[in-house]
């Protein structure tokens, strides 16, 4: 039985487990913290395919999405994930706004997403708190939620039922190397041995591939969610406005913010989203949360004076090409990534376990690996963490 240590316990890392343990694989997770500890347990939980324009990310969300429910079915840890396909609706105010949603989602429609637009009363019907100085609406239903911490922990306890083995508090240092490929690592609690390696530790990966002497351009980029206290049924789906989308595929480095808001089962709302390019500052800023309400408060006029109980953020694993990398080294045989998903890990991570699965056991996958390689140039340049 092939051994596979897994570099990472958030939800990519124990997706991956989870398809390799039930593949055959003898799989050790190896986190330097706990399980969903890091990247996972600040975002949302987002299971999108409208945020995505046609192309590689979009048909890996595609498989993601088609696959959860699959996972979850039957799983004795199903509702800790709070799995919710409740849909998503993007909305635009301003005529520039609208022309650019129709065009990306007519786009995503030929790709096969479905995206319906939606007129005053059915936008009105479908979210009655919402903003009505809206220029177009489109509603996505194949979005869906998860709690990120909960689907995560639910994939590796899955994961361990099928023989991996979970070890938490080792941090690695460094790579165990027999003849040009990587037999094991290093770590603060000793060697681990296995026959292949997986890196798959979020934003950490482009240092953890470093210490396992190879390169790959992986940086942490920040963002930030208020929540609010508990409330009545307000938001009903995922709402958010078509800044989102270039928000998402903005390279800038200083602030790019939009409005997302959401509710989540036990009530509260989540309001989002932010992104910056900060290195591993993870100072909360009263000007960025200061945007990120404003901007909610744009959607949703009738939150102004709700109490917002906390504030939290966390790093995503950012490329500058905006693809996962998902597939073996370039340069270390028995070294293979599954990292670089940014803000959308936790939607991507079903999606990312089949593909790697099948690369590692010689098949192919169901949708094209090709554009997510470690090889490609994006990955191997002089990122900034190197």
């Amino acid at each position: 039985m092939a051994r596979v240590v897994v570099l990472g316990a958030g939800m990519v890392g124990a997706a991956c487990a989870r398809e390799l343990a039930l593949a055959g694989f003898a799989v050790t997770v190896v986190d330097r913290s706990g399980p969903a500890a890091g990247t996972t347990a600040h975002g949302e939980g987002n299971v999108l395919v409208s945020d995505k324009g046609p192309g590689p990310e979009l048909e890996l969300a595609k498989l993601s999405r088609e696959l959860w429910p699959a996972i979850l079915d039957g799983d004795p840890n199903a509702a800790a994930a709070e799995w919710d396909p409740k849909g998503g609706i993007v909305v635009a105010t301003t005529p520039e706004g609208a022309a650019a949603l129709t065009e990306f989602a007519e786009g995503q429609r030929k790709a096969g997403v479905t995206a319906d637009e939606m007129d005053a009363g059915a936008l009105a019907a479908a979210e009655p708190h919402l903003t009505r100085d809206v220029a177009m609406a489109v509603r996505y239903p194949e979005d869906a939620q998860v709690q990120p911490a909960g689907a995560a922990t639910a994939l590796l306890a899955a994961a361990v039922r099928a023989g991996a083995e979970l070890r938490t508090g080792c941090e690695v240092l460094g790579a165990v190397r027999r003849g040009g490929r990587i037999t094991g690592v290093r770590t603060s609690a000793g060697t681990i041995e296995g026959d292949a390696v997986v890196n798959a530790a979020g934003p950490w990966s482009g240092e953890v591939a470093k210490r396992l002497g190879v390169r790959l351009d992986v940086r942490p980029r920040r963002g930030e969610v208020l929540v609010t206290a508990p409330m009545p049924p307000t938001v009903f789906h995922k709402v958010y406005d078509a800044d989102y989308v270039g928000a998402v595929g903005s390279a800038a480095e200083d602030l790019q913010a939009s409005a997302v808001v959401e509710a989540t089962r036990g009530g509260t709302i989540l309001l989002g989203s932010s992104r910056r390019r900060v290195g591993f500052d993870d100072r909360l800023r009263p000007e960025v949360l200061s945007v990120i309400a404003a901007k909610a408060l744009r959607l949703f006029p009738t939150l102004a004076g709700v109490p917002v109980i906390r504030a939290y953020g966390g790093f995503r694993p950012f490329v500058p090409d905006h693809l996962p990398v998902i597939g073996p080294d370039p340069e270390l045989d028995g070294l293979w990534h599954a990292t670089g998903h940014e803000g959308a890990g936790i939607g991507l991570s079903a999606g990312t376990a089949a593909v790697l699965r099948d690369l590692m056991l010689g098949r192919e996958p169901a949708i094209d690996a090709a554009p997510f390689r470690a090889d490609r140039p994006a990955v191997q340049s002089e990122g900034e963490n190197l």
